[in-house]
């Protein structure tokens, strides 16, 4: 989708627009700071230029329009070749116009392009002599940059010196990625900062600055190589005849930190139907990486079709920058809404000035918890970065501090529970009503009653409300001792409804462990980790007696999470009792209890596994499920499916990894369809994967 140009009606508006897009661009170039976002710094130049096509006796001397980095900044260490920005496509279409127009200009069609993810960082080039790197210079204003080489020792994959003493120039991108974005962020406000905005704000402002009592560590990815003017007769003098890939091998070989080492790597493809494939590919997995990309780069690859092309005043004209939909954008909170969940928790949810975030408009964000906010010393009436990327939650990053007018006020904690007015518990970061799950009964019964839990059909939100506004229900196992009596007493409570739920209630008393475990809602645990711990204690007196060491012996519970489930489960004897005395199973059907042994520090595969599962058509497979299923397997839930894919020996996920054996594809498989692709991992259809498990469905 092409990103809409800003409308400009006037000279007096177009002389705004190049005010605001060169103090942006320098806000930005100068200490990572910006009034405005990506997407819109691309709207505000795309309408500045097309006034400029319509009106060309009235360009401004101080237009972005032609210039690097928009013309916003300058530098004083001059680059040995051009340090270019590069133009941007928005869309198929213009794609495709484009390589038509670089066919054109070359004479013939492009033999092969270079297909990479454009990193967002910030662009610089590292000068490496005999070897060793010597010099660390910004893009500047394309001619000359900014000496930073006191970074140099903070960057990882930016080696100190190289594998072969050349004398080189390496060009690539300064980024942090997400673990080092909330490193950084930490660090900065524990010495009294504001928290940067995003990981390209961080990025930019951490390379500038210069005796901060703190380092953070970045990460460079290498896209460029080139000999040095000195050292054009040695070695190296030949790289500047080598196609693009060709260098990006050789920049590895030497050390360099590129893209060849991340789920993204960068590519060679034949026709611009490839690359435009390889587009697809590259943005379906855009959400699960460890960095930023906000596009992706695609040049010729081979030097003689770049330098056939040549380049103008801004930028090559042999490459070009597809930009994908922003995951990022500013907007405004407006004020935060403190809602109680099913077990009690305190949750906080910014509520925002609406704004487009890929396709979306985006009226509510994540706030985490209280801590959270006081670490990002968010304040009602902020101007705010928030991201979303893929099926996420969005959330909100931090305070846009330089905006700040002085009206923003501090956000309110609750003193008593919002729901309920009782006492908060706030010895942990995420807050919660001393209450616990009563405060919320109607929530806890409404999700211990769901499908893919207990599955009392019947049992739905309205018909909770019911139960606990009569006073026949305080607790989970109360529903186990209702009587037809009861129910029928109840509004809207015939004989036949009546009988139907009390069957779906005796129902459920026979429902295996794990679904018992899930419905009571055990914090730090979900439908999966429930299955796990099921399968490995195999009764609910094993569970309970697990100390939090023990528990650590379960996939994926880890030091910080065993501690808080044994809590909770010893919170929740009482009733676990109740549910146990009410007729409850607490087995899991075909697991047995782990061995004496299995509480052993290390020894984690001598807890239970499942008899029927052992030797399974699915033993040691991780299986993703996505889409619609058909045929036999049409009317399983994704739980039910998951409970399948166990039972048949293999370990179900959600998301699609390396570690990932068979990604099971079903109508509408979208984004963990295409990572299964560029992964290689293995595809089934739904009516294969059920042939697979004949012998398990039902």
């Amino acid at each position: 989708m092409t990103t809409p140009a800003a409308v400009i009606v006037d000279a007096a508006a177009y002389a705004r627009a190049v005010e605001d897009a060169v103090k942006a661009s320098a806000a930005y170039y100068a200490g990572g700071t910006s009034a405005l976002d990506d997407d819109a710094y691309d709207r505000l130049v795309r309408g500045i230029a097309a006034w400029e096509a319509q009106h060309p006796g009235q360009v401004l001397p101080d237009s972005p329009t032609g210039k690097v980095a928009g013309g916003a900044v300058e530098g004083d260490v001059p680059h040995t070749v051009a340090m270019l920005s590069l133009d941007n496509v928005f869309s198929p279409e213009e794609f495709t116009a484009w390589s038509a127009s670089l066919a054109r200009r070359i004479g013939h069609d492009v033999e092969r392009f270079s297909v990479e993810p454009k990193l967002d960082g910030l662009a610089i080039a590292a000068r490496y002599t005999h070897g060793r790197l010597t010099r660390l210079i910004t893009r500047g204003d394309g001619t000359a940059g900014e000496d930073v080489s006191h970074a140099i020792g903070t960057i990882e994959g930016l080696p100190n010196e190289l594998a072969e003493p050349v004398t080189v120039e390496v060009r690539g991108e300064v980024l942090m990625t997400t673990a080092q974005f909330e490193h950084a962020n930490e660090v900065r406000t524990a010495h009294g900062g504001q928290p940067f905005a995003n990981p390209r704000n961080a990025a930019a402002g951490t390379l500038r600055a210069k005796d901060r009592a703190y380092t953070v560590p970045m990460t460079f990815f290498g896209y460029g190589l080139l000999p040095l003017a000195d050292t054009e007769a040695g070695p190296a003098g030949r790289l500047g005849e080598a196609a693009h890939s060709d260098l990006m091998i050789q920049a590895a070989a030497y050390g360099v930190n590129t893209t060849a080492t991340t789920a993204v790597p960068g590519i060679t493809a034949g026709t611009a139907e490839r690359v435009l494939a390889r587009v697809k590919e590259i943005a379906a997995l855009r959400a699960d990486l460890p960095f930023g990309i906000d596009g992706i780069v695609i040049k010729a690859d081979l030097a003689a079709d770049q330098q056939t092309a040549g380049s103008g005043s801004r930028a090559p004209r042999w490459a070009i920058a597809y930009k994908l939909p922003a995951v990022e954008k500013i907007t405004r909170l407006l004020e935060v809404e403190w809602n109680v969940g099913r077990t009690g928790i305190i949750a906080p949810r910014g509520v925002l000035e609406p704004v487009e975030i890929d396709g979306s408009t985006i009226t509510y964000a994540t706030l985490h918890n209280p801590a959270d906010i006081t670490r990002r010393d968010l304040r009602l009436g902020d101007h705010v970065m928030v991201h979303r990327a893929g099926d996420v939650i969005p959330r909100i990053e931090a305070p846009v501090a330089h905006l700040r007018t002085g009206d923003e006020q501090l956000i309110v904690f609750p003193e008593v529970c919002p729901r309920c007015g009782s006492g908060i518990d706030t010895s942990e970061q995420r807050w919660r009503c001393e209450n616990g799950r009563n405060c919320h009964l109607v929530a806890a019964l409404s999700y211990a009653c769901g499908r893919d839990q207990l599955d009392i059909e019947g049992l739905g939100h309205t018909r909770a409300v019911q139960l606990v506004e009569a006073g026949l229900v305080a607790d989970l196992a109360d529903l186990f001792t209702l009587t037809r009596d009861q129910l029928l007493s109840l509004e809207r409570m015939g004989e036949t409804s009546t009988d139907n739920l009390l069957a779906a209630i005796t129902a459920a008393k026979g429902q295996p462990l794990s679904r018992v475990l899930c419905a009571l809602g055990v914090r730090g645990t979900g439908r999966s980790m429930s299955r796990r711990i099921a399968r490995y204690f195999a009764t609910m007196d094993h569970i309970r007696a697990a100390d939090a060491e023990t528990m650590q012996q379960v996939e994926g519970i880890g030091t910080e999470k065993a501690p808080s489930i044994v809590a909770e489960l010893a919170e929740l004897a009482p009733l676990i009792d109740k549910l146990a005395t009410a007729g409850v199973n607490m087995t899991e059907p075909g697991a047995t209890p782990p061995s004496p042994a299995a509480g052993d520090a290390g020894d984690a595969d001598s807890g239970s596994e499942s008899v029927e599962s052992a030797g399974g058509p699915l033993a040691g497979m991780t299986v993703v499920v996505t889409g619609a299923m058909t045929g036999t397997l049409e009317k399983l839930s994704r739980n039910q499916m998951n409970e399948l894919i166990e039972r048949a020996g293999g370990r179900s996920s959600s998301s699609v990894s390396k570690k990932t054996t068979l990604v099971v594809a079903g109508e509408g498989a979208g984004s963990k369809r295409a990572k299964a692709e560029t992964l290689g991992i293995r595809l089934a259809t739904p009516d294969a994967f059920a042939t697979l498990i004949a012998d398990y469905v039902g």
